[in-house]
């Protein structure tokens, strides 16, 4: 089955294009900020709508910022060290979702600042409603024909053109039209795994009451170790290849720190008796 070659834009106005990867984004925000005024009805009463618009609009500007600032560090350096306006390139795609994730950090954690809240108030109200947002953003990879996987026999792998800059870059000998075979779709794995699967443990695990700071570590924890697992479908960067044991990757390199800090401020929550959240019954 060949990889369906969907045109990256939308629509075309002169030198304005709307883009998939850009419509994915938009989408995100808006779940985001949707699911965010439900939370407000049923699990955080001391939210107001918006405070909800302002931590969805903080959230968004760090993730976009220090997402494509963590590609270019992460995965692009020498990218960057030959033309610095590379960071500036968001619309030619490229995301890293652990630089996001610290930027959208400091952004709660200004925004905890002019509200009053504190670091694990703001992040325990956020981070159910971020596996919808990663979700968008994986099938936005999808349609840029980015992350390609690894090669598979599988009924349902699909066969890569040649043309697009993410195959060139990790098998620069294909010609032709195609490649010779099949890859694993695993901006698809990973749009079901950080985004269907983690937003339904997540989102459940914050219906009930729970210390402060538990959920913001849970969701470290199964972001962390659903990443590392989806990652084992996933072709390496060309220019990075395996980091290390000639199986690890960046991504997964990159994951164990979340897993770890996740675990323990999960521990560090179950020993704290303050600062429990209480929805709305």
């Amino acid at each position: 089955m060949h990889y369906p070659n969907i045109d990256p834009v939308i629509l075309s106005l002169g030198p304005v294009a709307i883009r998939w990867y850009g419509l994915a984004y938009l989408a995100a925000f808006g779940a985001c900020w949707w699911l965010g005024n439900r939370q407000t009805e049923r699990r955080f009463p001391d939210w107001t709508r918006q405070q909800v618009s302002d931590v969805v609009f903080y959230g968004a500007l760090g993730a976009v910022l220090g997402g494509r600032l963590g590609y270019v560090l992460f995965y692009g350096f020498d990218s960057l060290l030959r033309d610095p306006m590379v960071v500036l390139r968001i619309w030619d795609g490229g995301m890293s979702f652990h630089g996001g994730l610290i930027g959208t950090a400091a952004a709660l954690w200004w925004f905890g600042r002019k509200t009053g809240k504190t670091i694990w108030q703001v992040g325990d109200f956020v981070v159910p409603l971020v596996p919808i947002g990663l979700g968008f953003g994986r099938l936005g990879n999808f349609a840029n024909t980015e992350l390609p996987g690894r090669m598979t026999e599988s009924g349902w792998g699909l066969v890569y053109p040649c043309s697009v800059d993410a195959i060139r870059s990790i098998n620069p000998l294909c010609s032709g039209a195609w490649e010779t075979f099949a890859r694993h779709p695993s901006p698809l794995y990973q749009a079901l795994a950080e985004g269907a699967v983690l937003f339904a443990f997540v989102w459940w695990f914050a219906a009930r009451p729970r210390p402060s700071g538990m959920i913001s570590g849970a969701f470290l924890t199964g972001y962390g170790c659903l990443r590392f697992v989806t990652e084992q479908f996933r072709e390496p960067d060309g220019h990075l290849g395996f980091i290390a044991f000639d199986w690890l990757t960046m991504g997964q390199l990159l994951s164990l720190p979340m897993v770890i800090v996740g675990i323990l401020i999960v521990a560090w929550a179950k020993r704290s008796e303050a600062g429990t959240i209480r929805p709305r019954r």
